[in-house]
């Protein structure tokens, strides 16, 4: 992948990069060619990446203004319908690592589901503060909005997954209720009958 100067890409695990001019340094002897690229989180700071290296490092372009719906719809979707099993530790790390805003998404509504749940060890808070940073700040990029207006709709899909795991949950125990009283049912007119087979053999 070709890097264009001023445009702006997302480097994984730090965020929204501004795409700097190719400078040559000397390495070992040996000169090599690297874009260099500045940090858009607010704190500043550069990287130099090889141009060889880019796709390894797993950089990329920022997603689509068109992508943003579906990039909403993964942050509504429960633990239980987006993953059957529950993310550990490792796998938020490769998540985190992938740069993917889908896979920050991930994160981003696993643990805060995790957190109205059991509660967040100090890792796990870390690092859905992490993501969700990293979600945020591309979000208001592509959208070309606020940080807060940005953040504001990762809270209303948020919202929107809490509530259909809420109703997930009751119906399930709704219907885990209707198959215990259609046993009890079944089982009540069985015993019913045997009563009723005992009697009449004692008439006959």
């Amino acid at each position: 992948m070709t890097l264009t100067t001023g445009n702006k890409v997302v480097y994984p695990y730090q965020g929204l990069c501004l795409i700097g001019p190719v400078v040559k340094r000397v390495v070992d002897g040996r000169p090599i060619n690297f874009y260099h690229l500045a940090l858009l989180d607010g704190n500043g700071g550069d990287l130099f990446v090889p141009l060889d290296k880019v796709e390894a490092i797993g950089i990329r372009m920022l997603i689509k203004k068109s992508e943003i719906p579906k990039l909403m719809d993964r942050l509504k979707q429960p633990a239980q319908a987006a993953n059957p099993s529950s993310h550990t530790g490792r796998d938020h790390l490769r998540l985190l690592a992938s740069g993917s805003a889908f896979d920050l998404a991930s994160i981003v509504g696993s643990l805060t589901e995790l957190r109205e749940t059991k509660g967040l060890s100090s890792g796990e808070y870390r690092m859905l503060e992490r993501a969700r940073g990293l979600l945020i700040e591309e979000i208001a990029e592509v959208m070309r909005e606020t940080k807060e207006e940005a953040e504001e709709q990762v809270d209303k899909a948020l919202e929107a997954r809490k509530e259909e795991t809420k109703s997930g949950a009751v119906a399930g125990r709704g219907s885990a209720n209707a198959c215990h009283q259609n046993g009890n049912s079944r089982k009540v007119p069985g015993q019913r009958n045997r009563k009723a087979g005992r009697k009449g053999s004692r008439e006959i």
